[in-house]
């Protein structure tokens, strides 16, 4: 291959990976030994919206490439290049068999419809269940609202690529169709009908890998992708709250949950865990790690919960859990850390105080008789949302940065 051959190959596998979740620490150290296996001394410099390779030998040429919003989370196709790149390193693949094997993997398409609107309705029933639904007719209502919008979703996509209106427009029908069992009576005050289908939207995998990139103090990239992520979320909680103001029902800000047993909060968990794994393209042959590592999580804070412990503290310990065990293993099975750990904890994601708090401050806006009941829920919800979102963020991340450490330290002492 010439110079710019094995340029090209070492910016397509970045861009793989960088579009894709994979995390960024991981994204570098894979395309670093790519290029020492290709002869070249060079260096990835992502951003949002380009990388960029510095070429050592080369002169240090920047080379850069447009077109790479790290938007999207596959985890299959993350999982196939980071083997390519162990094959073409270990001599298996020729480099100039690479760049077609690259293209393959990243025009590989994800979950089918079919599986991704069945897993869309079971990870929305199953998150339901952990929230104290109590009527058959209210989980049946959630599987069909969140199966219709998972098909609303994949029919866009076919249309238009802008990020922010396929979740908008699911929220929005969720929204319609919460309201509608309101009037019907169908649904409690805690809307799950209307929330549950909402909450299967979140972006949790940007959240993570916004949080992994500011502890690493690559801040332009960081606030980058939690600003992406707040975009989703804000976009969600307007199509939430449009569909129930619509026929004029309103999300109330301070309702509590209701408890569930012990056993019906693990199995809904595991449900929730394999569901947002098809969200992300996980081979199926993966599904078991995420999905046992979520319901053993699931059971911890569950426990910690009952001790008296708060939901920031069952969170923390629970994702303490899934990001010691998880870390080696997405590292072993090739899959971006940020997806598979959000899978396996995705059920103790703030969503429903986001948008109880969005709710909230529309309320505050637009009512002449704000009450102090109304603020304080507004306040509440707003604060135990970002306690959550922080203690998930550095229950995951903390022993990810250790492990990867160490085994940093222990590859550098035997070399």
């Amino acid at each position: 291959m010439n110079s710019q051959e094995q340029t090209d190959l070492i910016l397509s596998f970045a861009r793989v990976l960088h579009v894709n979740g994979q995390s960024t620490d991981e994204t570098l150290a894979a395309t670093e030994r790519l290029s020492r296996n290709l002869g070249l001394s060079a260096k990835v410099i992502p951003r949002w919206g380009e990388l960029e390779l510095q070429v050592g030998n080369l002169g240090t040429i920047p080379v850069a490439i447009g077109a790479a919003d790290p938007t999207g989370v596959d985890m299959d196709r993350v999982a196939s290049a980071m083997r390519a790149i162990d094959e073409v390193s270990a001599g298996r693949i020729a480099p100039s068999a690479a760049l077609k094997t690259i293209k393959a993997i990243s025009q590989a398409p994800p979950a089918p419809t079919w599986q991704f609107t069945v897993a869309a309705a079971a990870g929305a029933a199953s998150l339901s269940v952990i929230f104290g639904v109590q009527h058959v007719a209210a989980v049946l209502l959630i599987v069909a609202s969140a199966a219709a919008g998972a098909v609303l979703r994949r029919t866009l996509a076919k249309y238009n690529t802008n990020p922010l209106l396929q979740p908008f427009c699911a929220a929005l029908l969720a929204g319609i169709v919460g309201a509608l069992a309101v009037q019907y009576q169908l649904s409690s005050s805690l809307r799950l009908i209307a929330v549950c289908p909402c909450m299967i939207l979140v972006p949790g995998p940007h959240v993570l890998n916004g949080m992994m990139d500011l502890a690493a103090v690559r801040i332009p990239l960081g606030a980058s992708r939690l600003l992406y992520g707040g975009l989703i979320i804000l976009a969600i909680s307007a199509g939430l709250l449009l569909g129930l103001t619509l026929l004029n029902v309103s999300l109330p800000v301070d309702q509590p949950g209701r408890p569930v047993p012990l056993w019906l909060d693990v199995i809904a968990a595991g449900i929730a865990v394999a569901a947002y794994s098809i969200f992300f393209s996980t081979p199926l042959r993966m599904l078991g790690w995420p999905v046992a590592v979520g319901m053993l999580a699931h059971a911890l804070r569950w426990w910690t919960l009952s001790v008296g412990a708060g939901v920031g503290t069952g969170a923390l310990v629970a994702c303490l859990l899934a990001g010691l065990v998880l870390t080696p293993v997405a590292g072993r099975s090739q899959m971006p850390f940020a997806a598979i750990g959000f899978a396996s904890v995705v059920s103790m994601m703030p969503g429903v105080f986001l948008f109880r708090m969005v709710s909230g401050l529309l309320q505050l806006v637009n009512s002449s008789n704000t009450t102090l009941q109304l603020l304080g829920g507004t306040v509440a919800d707003g604060l135990i949302a970002i306690t959550i979102i922080l203690a998930m963020s550095f229950g995951l991340i903390v022993p990810k940065i250790v492990i990867d450490r160490l085994f940093d330290g222990a590859a550098r002492s035997k070399s």
